[in-house]
């Protein structure tokens, strides 16, 4: 065989494999939020009661399943920082070894490798960042919803961010995730900027402009989660229904996207953000440049 064709057959073989590293299989949404509490008795009351999940355990961890693809965990041991509860961010992928190679393809090595459908790696400032196969947390899969859930919807998680530019480099141009929506305080700072997954209508939030050292309360300001209703009122009257005690339980308010929203707070100081799935106004800032979420995740 001549070199030249010699040469042309490789490359003729290994194209297929290139191609098949280099793609990125679907992301669809938040898988769940993970965070740290000093209190257990307390996050009892608070995910369990409150709110109105079931809990179950499995290793040590408590997972609160939102619908039968979404959960919140809760670590009861003790936080390595003492001003920050987040531990970790999971996404749904359908196909977590192709998104494995994927990334290592992109110079990405996973911090914690692929086992039981989940896998982790490292975002550029630090966060763990799960992704999970479709289907494979059984406790969550199998599970019920709660006739007591307050929601039964996960669309957003929050997190603080200090470069803005780094962590594009990572969430947009390696892992798909497109611009949602951005704004802030005032019109003319963005303090927030949301990105939703490449292949569903959940979103992170950038929280930007973080204090240099910021307190417990408002790192939990920060590092949050949002469920998602339709009709703020519908949240109101769940929660009081749950006997949630205090004023926040029924202090809507409107958001500088649009949306009505309702904060609470675990005992650890961490938001837990209600919000309407479509905004009733215009936002500030920026438009909407994707879909909104709605009852059902994308699987």
């Amino acid at each position: 065989m001549k070199p030249m064709l010699r040469l042309l057959c490789v490359f003729a073989l290994a194209a297929p494999l290139i191609a098949q590293t280099s793609a990125r299989p679907a992301i669809t949404g938040i898988a769940f939020a993970r965070f740290y509490t000093t209190d257990p008795v307390g996050a009892q009351k608070f995910y369990g009661d409150t709110l109105g999940f079931e809990r179950k355990q499995v290793d040590g961890v408590w997972f609160y399943p939102v619908n039968n693809a979404q959960w919140i965990e809760v670590l009861t041991s003790p936080p390595p920082q003492p001003n920050v509860r987040l531990d970790a961010l999971a996404f749904t992928t359908r196909d977590a070894a192709q998104l494995v190679r994927y990334l290592q393809a992109h110079g990405i090595k996973p911090e914690l490798p692929l086992a039981h459908g989940q896998f982790g790696v490292r975002d550029p400032e630090g966060n763990l960042i799960l992704f999970v196969q479709s289907g494979s947390v059984k406790p969550v899969a199998s599970a019920a919803v709660s006739p007591n859930a307050t929601s039964t919807r996960l669309i957003h998680a929050g997190f603080m961010v200090h470069d803005r530019d780094k962590e594009d480099a990572f969430w947009q141009a390696i892992l798909g995730f497109r611009p949602y929506w951005h704004g802030g305080h005032i019109d003319t700072v963005t303090d927030y900027v949301a990105l939703q997954v490449p292949d569903g209508s959940d979103w992170i939030e950038y929280m930007l402009n973080p204090a240099p050292a910021p307190s417990l309360r408002q790192s939990g300001m920060s590092d949050h989660f949002s469920l998602g209703v339709a009709h703020m009122q519908d949240a109101v009257a769940a929660l009081a229904r749950n006997h949630c005690d205090g004023a926040n339980c029924s202090r809507t308010q409107m958001g500088r996207d649009g949306k009505m929203q309702l904060n609470l707070f675990d005992p650890d100081q961490t938001r837990v953000e209600f919000m309407e799935f479509v905004p009733t106004r215009e936002p500030c800032c920026s438009p909407f440049t994707g879909a909104h979420p709605t009852a059902v995740e994308d699987k």
